[in-house]
């Protein structure tokens, strides 16, 4: 008989949706555990590339006879598409200066892309009126002509004349987006009755055109969005559920380096090269006259711990420098493989972080850079928040599940849990097993005290605590606790590391916490198992357990 026969509830979070985080036993919904976070995060997926929320920003985005505006042209559907589908349009001018538009309302650093096919005109002609931002793409030859404050432009092409086109800008004022026919790759002017086709388009933040995600009448958001748990396989190997507090990424701009960031002795970026997401949003860093390549404007506070981190991996060169408030640099090694570089800085004076090639660098020394984050008041990296124009927010990750009594040992039982702690940062992070309250509770605790475990016993007024010493809690751990009247243990990688024989089982345990029982001692790090018994394991059952 295997362990599992004998448990009441085993979680090992693979299987999620919005809000959820499913039980394998009970698989009826008993046992699943209620997820809330209300903002956007990043993970680490199973092919171990950084995935984040997405979205096409656009209203109707294949409806082009609703939302959009059509001036000196007329727009029919029906039309046959890139995909095989009748849902191309065909779009056709009346007169000069004709145009499809969408009024925007926000800010950032976006890429709008549609597929187009040429008609009787060889031109799309793609602009943003805020800041004035204006690319020609040529449907017959594949080439693209852009005008300033363009930061990328790009014909992707699919075939039967069909090309996906893109056009990557700082879009710093709201106003209007444009798609439009022309006549020449720097003209706005197109004769009457000259066509295209035109499908799918998409307006999203960031440097690069993904999938198509299409939209009706509101914005449409995939992967990693408000209140959907995060099953993260950083490290490689099995997943785990991770659980981290609000941080808020300062840089304005974290994979441009654009605002918000200085630039020195000429040094450039480039952007176009592949990421830790797989996408081409990574920059490739260039040295001027001097080795700082960039200085953040005043992110730091002053007299607390602040976290700059950023990926990077080398170039012709293989080192990178990091500072905050002119503290003192820290050096990192780079490879060829993108890696997460961090340092933690109390500054005292200056609020600024820089981004540096080492001494021994020269003029034209490069290497590649992604997600640049900056942290206050914080002992340690918290996972990517992107960044496209404002400072953003993550809020923290929350799960618990009440009402279980019938899982729970009511007499004696057996807590297990394969979990890492975020960080040894001198809190307290706990799990609770308890009543509702903190008067009746079996806890497994990361102390305050660097790598040391707690369980804490709580049978309505007494207390009770076992306490041991671990190699290292932010590593995965196999901790089991026996908990039976007069006889509780607690096991961790094969070893039982402390009992205690005076404590007593609580009563009417029936809920499960990411806390101590009353929202305190937060836990944050990782789960990849929990597994409930609702008996007191042997010593052999407890060590195959945990071993």
């Amino acid at each position: 008989m295997s362990l599992l026969d004998l448990a009441s509830l085993v979680l090992a979070p693979t299987a999620t949706k919005e809000g959820k985080v499913y039980s394998a036993i009970p698989d009826t919904g008993e046992g699943d555990m209620t997820f809330t976070r209300g903002s956007s995060a990043t993970r680490v997926n199973s092919e171990g590339l950084i995935e984040k929320e997405r979205g096409n920003l656009l209203l109707q985005s294949n409806t082009f006879n609703t939302t959009w505006t059509t001036t000196n042209a007329n727009i029919t559907g029906g039309q046959s598409g890139y995909d095989g589908s009748s849902h191309a349009w065909l779009f056709q001018s009346t007169s000069t200066l004709c145009r499809l538009n969408q009024s925007l309302s926000f800010t950032s650093i976006v890429t709008i892309s549609v597929y187009a096919k040429s008609g009787t005109s060889s031109f799309l002609f793609l602009e943003y009126l805020g800041t004035v931002s204006q690319t020609w793409f040529n449907l017959t030859t594949g080439s693209v002509a852009t005008t300033s404050n363009i930061i990328d432009a790009n014909m992707q092409f699919i075939g039967d004349g069909w090309y996906r086109c893109s056009m990557t800008y700082n879009q710093s004022a709201v106003g209007e987006l444009r798609i439009r026919i022309s006549d020449s790759d720097n003209s706005n002017v197109t004769t009457s009755s000259s066509t295209i086709y035109i499908q799918d388009a998409q307006l999203e933040q960031g440097l690069v055109a993904q999938p198509y995600i299409p939209t009706t009448t509101t914005a449409v958001y995939e992967g990693i969005t408000d209140d959907v748990p995060r099953v993260d396989y950083s490290g490689g190997g099995c997943p785990s559920l991770l659980l981290e507090p609000q941080r808020t990424n300062s840089i304005i701009d974290s994979e441009y380096f654009s605002s918000g960031w200085t630039k020195f002795g000429g040094s450039t970026i480039e952007v176009g090269y592949q990421s830790p997401e797989g996408l081409n949003n990574a920059v490739k860093a260039t040295r001027g006259s001097n080795r700082t390549l960039m200085r953040s404007n005043n992110y730091a506070t002053l007299s607390v711990n602040n976290v700059l981190s950023i990926y990077a991996k080398s170039g012709n060169i293989n080192k990178i420098s990091l500072d905050i408030g002119d503290e003192g640099e820290t050096e990192f090694d780079l490879t060829d493989e993108w890696q997460r570089f961090d340092i933690v800085v109390n500054p005292s004076t200056y609020r600024f972080c820089d981004i540096a090639m080492p001494n021994s660098s020269s003029s034209g020394d490069y290497f590649y850079i992604y997600g640049a984050m900056f942290e206050t008041s914080a002992s340690y990296p918290s996972s990517y928040i992107p960044t496209y124009g404002t400072s953003t927010t993550r809020v923290a990750d929350s799960c618990s599940k009440t009402g279980i009594s019938e899982l729970i040992g009511q007499t004696e039982g057996t807590f297990y849990v394969e979990t890492k702690s975020i960080a040894n940062d001198g809190t307290f992070k706990q799990i609770a097993f308890d009543d509702g309250t903190t008067s009746n509770l079996i806890t497994i605790d990361y102390t305050s005290t660097d790598n040391q475990l707690r369980s804490f016993i709580r049978d309505g007024g007494t207390a009770y605590s076992m306490t041991a010493t671990i190699t290292d809690s932010t590593t995965f751990n196999k901790i089991a606790i026996k908990a039976k009247d007069n006889d509780f243990a607690m096991w961790v990688n094969g070893t039982e590391v402390a009992t205690s024989e005076t404590a007593t089982y609580p009563n009417n345990l029936a809920n499960i916490e990411f806390d101590n029982g009353s929202g305190g001692g937060l836990f944050y790090g990782n789960v990849k198992q929990m597994i409930l018994f609702p008996t007191a394991l042997t010593d052999t059952q407890l060590e195959e357990l945990t071993k």
